[in-house]
């Protein structure tokens, strides 16, 4: 049979959900040098800047050899 609840009460119970694992936070220069780099191949881009609005600051800039520079400067409030 199914696993969907018979009654209102089963359907409620957070029990019965499978809670989902929360991602973990991402620093700023590895967020650029993953998910970012990640877009910037893929979608063939030679140049991007990216600013956060946060002071996080990052240049990427794709190379004669294909390589990618990337620049990353971050700002962190204490």
């Amino acid at each position: 049979m199914s696993d969907t609840p018979k009654s209102i009460e089963e359907f409620v119970n957070p029990e019965n959900f499978q809670k989902e694992k929360p991602k973990p936070k991402t620093n700023w220069a590895g967020f650029v040098e993953g998910d970012v780099v990640n877009f910037f191949n893929l979608h063939g881009i030679e140049k991007m800047t990216l600013e956060d609005g946060n002071g996080n600051k990052a240049k990427l800039v794709k190379q004669r050899d294909e390589s990618i520079k990337v620049e990353c400067s971050s700002t962190t409030v204490l």
